[in-house]
């Protein structure tokens, strides 16, 4: 049971928070066609007006059940994925840190949110074109994804996002390992809610007289 803890406790910091994995000799970015261009220009449009929302999340990594709970999103910079019970998993992004905290494992660990995958859609001003490469558009039957990747390749790493069309939404991302594991995380029901509570966004070390690691 311990080690299936501590799997899900590093998917969450994978999928949801944690610095993305190096990702070995990635290619050059291929131009985008204007058609490309235009989904990435609309994607960038949705979530710039995305400012708060919340809904529901499932994760799966591939070695193990999926799992499920409820997110928050508040725009700049702040998220919560609160993991249904029995699970103890909270992952919170307070505006300057992601923090990853499992109650049953009784670990806290935090990650500066510039350096995580949350970064992409949690800034102020969504940008796709300027630090960050996109490297593929596909399309789908209800929708398409937009992956992209660091384009300065000081945090390298893969993250697809996807998108609905009708209506136009956010339906999850995937997060791709160097060794080419994926961590996907799906959302379903997400809508906006305005007026939510700031509480909702500050974790607090549980254990004040050790130190915090994200401010070491």
């Amino acid at each position: 049971m311990t080690t299936r803890r501590r799997l899900l406790a590093l998917s969450a910091a994978v999928a949801l928070s944690g610095p993305l994995p190096a990702w070995a000799a990635a290619a050059p970015a291929p131009a985008l066609s204007a058609d490309d261009q235009a989904l990435v220009d609309k994607a960038v449009a949705y979530l710039q007006g995305l400012n708060e929302a919340r809904g529901r999340f499932t994760q799966s990594d591939g070695r193990g059940a999926p799992t499920q709970g409820e997110l928050f999103l508040k725009r700049p910079g702040k998220a919560r994925f609160a993991y249904d019970p029995p699970s103890g998993l909270l992952v919170v992004s307070d505006g300057g840190r992601v923090i990853v905290q499992d109650k049953r494992l009784d670990t806290f660990t935090a990650y500066p949110l510039a350096a995580t995958p949350l970064s992409l859609f949690l800034a102020k001003t969504i940008r796709l074109d300027k630090g960050v490469q996109v490297t593929r558009v596909s399309r789908a039957a209800d929708g398409f994804s937009v992956t992209a990747r660091d384009g300065k390749k000081e945090t390298a790493g893969q993250i697809t996002l996807a998108f609905s069309d009708n209506p136009m939404s956010l339906v999850g991302w995937t997060v791709t390992d160097a060794q080419g594991r994926a961590t996907q995380v799906r959302i379903s029901g997400l809508q906006r809610a305005p007026g939510l509570d700031p509480a909702l966004f500050v974790l607090k070390n549980p254990h004040p007289t050790k130190p915090d690691p994200g401010r070491m």
